[in-house]
């Protein structure tokens, strides 16, 4: 059902909003290898008329999942994945015979367009698939670009959960639930990791000081680490598009650190291993979620031999449904998928839930009965807070081999 919109207002909000669009897990154009697997051009808006084919030529109703993220630039993999992930989810309930809500058969589908993951596009895109009609908000897939539409979708009333944006903040409005971790929860995870799992107590830190992401990730780790009783011999810090971390690596070296803690991007860890490689340091490293996908940005994959981070999604995990997401994954697209694609894929999943929690479609009962519903997805099992945070498990990811492992 389409929702009013203050249009000037909204219009207001586009200029004044400066906000740096971060990933929970992803910006920067830069790679140390080329990836390989391309992203086509993207219009604002996708065509996604064989994302629903079930739902066509039917009098069922039908519940418009709007996405929101980056499908062109240098997050557009982020982005892309969501939106694939998403895509198979959609398929494969339509396929089923829909969603049941109350007595009704509800078909889904999906109209996901590109905000280029920064916020003045995330707005243009909002009131663009209000204007279609959604009734579901999936995103944004950045943290900066849904900071910068929360507030927005309060005043619509609409239910909203992003897949991926990791700020703190995001979750401020009760329409608003995430499925992926917090920074500082994943800060804190890893500081225990590193002082009560590996048994290190002297860390260096090289982060970026001009994103959310990672100094969100970088406070909670200090504090954590210094409360266990280590110390931080080193923190050194870059800014986005940085690619020479010699300086900062070169400063580590000096000191007795005994591991190394980069809370950034895939992009941002590749140059990093790389050039401390070059410098022939062979201290481990340890990372946020921001690391899926760093592999695919190296040249040589020795560079990050034994580095562990943080993720919900192990596409080698031998669980019969990852298997099964993986296969078709693969099938449609021609790649392994990442936990982006997952986290996409989980979502489409929970608005199901919720759907068939509230026996209804209304966002108002769908927010209200968000914190009812038990997920069992990809990403784990997922539970929802009131606070709109979820409940579940972390994985740790040690690259063995040229491979991303189970820890």
């Amino acid at each position: 059902m389409k929702k009013s919109l203050k249009r000037i207002m909204g219009l207001g909000l586009v200029l004044s909003l400066t906000i740096a669009s971060l990933v929970g897990c992803g910006t920067k154009d830069t790679k140390v290898k080329e990836d390989t697997t391309g992203v086509e051009d993207a219009a604002d808006v996708e065509d996604t008329a064989d994302v629903a084919d079930t739902a066509e030529n039917t009098d069922l109703q039908t519940f418009l999942i709007g996405g929101i993220g980056p499908l062109s630039g240098g997050a557009a993999s982020y982005g892309m994945s969501v939106k694939q992930g998403a895509e198979i989810a959609v398929k494969e309930i339509n396929a089923a015979g829909g969603v049941t809500v109350g007595a009704e058969k509800v078909m889904l589908d999906l109209n996901f367009m590109d905000d280029e993951a920064t916020v003045d596009k995330a707005v243009t895109s909002f009131y663009a698939l209000m204007d279609a009609g959604a009734d579901a908000i999936l995103g944004t897939v950045t943290s900066g670009a849904c900071l910068g539409i929360i507030d927005l979708t309060k005043e619509e009333g609409i239910l909203q959960l992003t897949p991926s944006g990791s700020a703190q903040g995001i979750t401020v409005n009760d329409n608003t639930f995430r499925l992926c971790f917090t920074d500082p929860l994943q800060g804190v995870t890893m500081a225990d990791f590193a002082v009560e799992e590996l048994g290190y107590k002297k860390i260096a830190i090289i982060y970026n000081n001009s994103d959310e992401y990672s100094t969100g990730m970088m406070d909670a780790f200090v504090s954590e680490v210094e409360a266990k009783g280590g110390s931080i011999v080193a923190s050194e810090s870059f800014v986005t598009d940085d690619v020479d971390f010699n300086t900062q690596l070169t400063s580590i070296k000096a000191t007795d650190a005994e591991i190394i803690f980069v809370p950034a991007y895939y992009n941002d860890a590749a140059y990093i291993t790389t050039q401390a490689a070059d410098l022939g340091m062979n201290l481990p490293f340890i990372g946020g979620d921001g690391w899926d996908g760093v592999l695919a940005q190296v040249v040589d994959p020795a560079v990050l031999e034994g580095a562990i981070f943080l993720s919900p999604f192990l596409a080698t995990d031998e669980n019969a449904a990852v298997q099964a997401f993986v296969t078709e994954y693969n099938t449609q697209y021609g790649v392994t998928p990442d936990q982006f694609a997952a986290d996409g894929y989980d979502s489409v999943y929970v608005f199901k839930a919720a759907m068939e929690k509230a026996a209804s479609t209304a966002s108002a009962d769908m927010i209200a009965a968000m914190t009812q519903i038990n997920v069992k997805g990809l990403t784990g099992d997922v539970t929802f807070s009131a606070e709109g945070e979820p409940n579940k498990g972390a994985k740790f990811i040690e690259i063995k081999g040229g491979a991303y492992t189970a820890r």
